[in-house]
């Protein structure tokens, strides 16, 4: 398969794609969301020993969801890891201590570019209560879990079951 052309057919917020892909002898058109790559960590209070989680209304599932802290990577010549940082800063108010790459990956290839990087982070120091960016009009929730408590939620977020998975494994 090899993408012959593309356009554009949204750019909005996120950006809608339509791509020609040549398949053999036939000609396919797809269309691609592109959100852009985000970040995601799994983070760690030492001091408290809890994990620090956010709530926050999310329009895919049109409710609020508890998952790990995120954001997009947008801000020019940020690195991903100075990225998640900053949405550590923003959401959860903690300085990072320690900040371990987890992985990479594509949240659904199947129509979507978004890659995800993903962390771990250990904090332990809030200086901030968070909630989210103000010009962003975010409305963020700090949320403190124990282990066994990230064990049992029903986690609805792929990238945080990704995140609770790993951190039971490890």
């Amino acid at each position: 398969m090899n993408i012959t052309d593309r356009k554009i057919l949204h750019d909005g917020h996120y950006k809608l794609s339509q791509l020609l892909v040549q398949h053999g002898g036939q000609q396919l058109r797809r269309e691609r969301f592109e959100p852009g790559q985000a970040v995601a960590a799994l983070v760690f209070d030492t001091q408290k020993q809890r994990y620090v989680f956010v709530r926050q209304f999310r329009i895919g599932s049109e409710t609020e969801l508890l998952e790990i802290p995120a954001g997009m990577l947008d801000k020019e010549g940020e690195s991903p890891a100075d990225a998640m940082r900053r949405e550590i800063r923003e959401e959860l108010g903690y300085e990072v201590d320690k900040l371990t790459a987890i992985t990479n990956f594509y949240s659904s290839p199947g129509g979507s570019a978004e890659q995800i990087w993903l962390y771990y982070a250990e904090v332990s120091h809030q200086s901030s209560p968070g909630g989210g960016a103000i010009d962003e009009n975010e409305n963020i929730e700090v949320v403190l879990l124990s282990y066994e408590d990230l064990v049992e939620e029903p986690w609805q977020d792929a990238k945080t079951l990704v995140a609770v998975q790993w951190a039971q494994l490890h």
